[in-house]
């Protein structure tokens, strides 16, 4: 598995630099509560969580440092654990830096990653109202000047909760899932996750990626209604339904930055 991706539980996909781990610590009871911050060291943020199974290192795409402490670990260990990795968090931070990001500001002219192209906001024919275009869609706006970003992105999110929850019901029944509800969400380092009672939940970012990454995670979520854990049997499953799987994850390492996943 690379060391680029980051699962969590219930195939939550978090999409992150980078994660180092230990070998295997025994499991605890689950219980209703799975995580908790315990402490900050320094530059890092050290969680326990009841459903990991070893220490973890992981370089969150807001830059934040996060050691994962597993059940039965202690706070002692995971600290000896990140200075043993404190070379790799440094690298993984200097490859962080170097990663393209996005415009904070949103004006005419500015490229935004839609539907997984880099595209100009661009002034569309006039109207009664002011209107800007990507590509072929047109948005309304209150104004042509200023930040765009708050209005068009709440555009994105609206056209995400028609379009996200009717492709997930078209993939459900190509592979057979039973799905009891989909949500579109606001998620700042989540793609998408999935529960044990057939809930799947996705970002709405999810309209900004092209289609074959938009249903790798759709995939990659339905298959958690079959395997609630990444193992080798799970990925096998998200292979059947999505041999591109491997390219989806490329595309979302190179360009997840682009919309601050």
């Amino acid at each position: 598995m690379s060391e680029e991706r980051q699962q969590d539980l219930f195939g939550f996909f978090t999409p992150a630099v980078g994660v180092h781990r230990t070998p295997p610590v025994a499991a605890r009871p689950v219980r209703a509560v799975t995580k908790a911050v315990v402490a900050t060291h320094g530059d890092v943020v050290f969680e326990r969580s009841l459903r990991a199974n070893n220490y973890r290192l992981t370089l969150r795409r807001d830059g934040t440092a996060v050691a994962t402490i597993p059940a039965r670990g202690s706070e002692r260990e995971a600290l000896r654990f990140v200075e043993q990795h404190r070379d790799w968090l440094e690298r993984a931070r200097a490859r962080q830096a170097k990663r393209p990001r996005g415009a904070e500001v949103w004006t005419v002219g500015t490229h935004v990653l839609w539907r997984g192209e880099m595209t100009a906001v661009r002034v569309a024919a006039e109207g009664e109202k002011p209107q800007v275009c990507l590509a072929a869609d047109v948005f309304r706006v209150s104004r042509l000047d200023g930040d765009l970003r708050p209005t068009l992105e709440a555009h994105f999110a609206r056209r995400a909760k028609i379009e996200l929850p009717g492709r997930t019901w078209e993939l459900a029944a190509v592979t057979g899932m039973e799905v009891k509800h989909v949500t579109v969400r606001n998620q700042r380092s989540r793609w998408g996750s999935c529960s044990a009672n057939g809930t799947i939940s996705l970002n709405w970012r999810l309209v900004q990626t092209p289609d074959f990454v938009r249903d790798y995670i759709i995939y990659h979520e339905l298959m958690h209604l079959r395997e609630m854990n990444h193992s080798d049997r799970f990925w096998a499953r998200v292979e059947e339904v999505c041999p591109g799987w491997r390219d989806a994850e490329h595309w979302i390492k190179r360009n997840g930055s682009l919309i601050g996943l």
